[in-house]
């Protein structure tokens, strides 16, 4: 989890770290900001059965399909935080129903026999949503079909009762799992300019991989024998054409006239 919260911060979060780093035990998940996908959410979906909050806001590649899946599958889920975003806005918008209490949950037969505690108090539901972005319809929405789950909670107490931390403003999600890890374990710093990489191989080795090192060693024997080559394929040049010369009539007539001629200008 701490790998997965230093690679959110550093912007290199996606379904390709999430899938390998993806454990059962997980309570939490904070993928906010990240460029994770249905992919990534369907499998967390379907291995993070106990997770109890969720940062998925200005997530812009989920869809209804792996967020439904997350609300259907996680049945312990009591916080979630969505939206901030235009894209991820719309999707959480699509998704409103799922956050319904389902009437097979309860004893009555109709929704006007229930009482509102009963559906406040309704098992495997959401009880906190954060989103700051929220619109007045969804809002209305929630007000009147999801009594059970409290909008952007203000206090630390709401409602009577009180409101865990991750539900709560201006909290990261995933901070308590990197409180104790240096900043520096997850800074972006740009690079130092190297001057070239055969001068790094010759001073500082161990920070090019193997396989560029064989490589520049190439490089080197092949330029130093460069010089060499050179002078074995002049003198193969000049001893065929001797040879032709040698066997070829017309070359050597042409060879003896071009010497007539040389010797005449004399």
């Amino acid at each position: 989890m701490a790998l997965l919260a230093i690679a959110r911060r550093r912007g290199l979060l996606c379904d390709t770290l999430l899938l390998a780093l993806v454990d059962s035990s997980w309570e939490i998940l904070d993928i906010s900001g990240s460029e994770v996908t249905d992919k990534g959410m369907l499998k967390v979906a379907e291995t993070c059965l106990c997770l109890k909050a969720v940062d998925i806001s200005r997530c812009n590649q989920l869809s209804p399909r792996s967020i439904g899946a997350l609300l259907q599958k996680c049945e312990s889920l009591e916080t979630l935080r969505w939206g901030d975003t235009p894209l991820s806005n719309q999707a959480a918008r699509r998704c409103l129903d799922f956050l319904k209490p389902k009437l097979n949950e309860f004893e009555e037969d109709s929704w006007e026999e229930l009482d509102s505690k009963d559906i406040t108090n309704s098992p495997h539901t959401l009880r906190w949503l954060t989103w700051f972005s929220i619109d007045e319809n969804s809002r209305y929405y929630l007000a009147v079909e999801c009594p059970q789950i409290s909008v952007n909670p203000p206090t630390p107490r709401y409602r009577g009762v009180p409101v865990p931390r991750e539900a709560l403003p201006g909290i990261v999600l995933d901070a308590l799992v990197v409180e104790d890890i240096d900043p520096n374990a997850w800074a972006v710093y740009a690079a130092p300019k190297l001057k070239t990489l055969k001068e790094n191989a010759k001073f500082e080795p161990n920070i090019i991989p193997k396989s560029e090192l064989f490589r520049l060693a190439f490089v080197e024997r092949d330029e130093r024998l460069a010089a060499k080559r050179a002078k074995n394929m002049r003198q193969h040049l000049r001893r065929a054409e001797k040879e032709f010369i040698k066997y070829s009539s017309g070359a050597k007539s042409h060879f003896l006239a071009h010497l007539a001629q040389k010797s005449l200008q004399r």
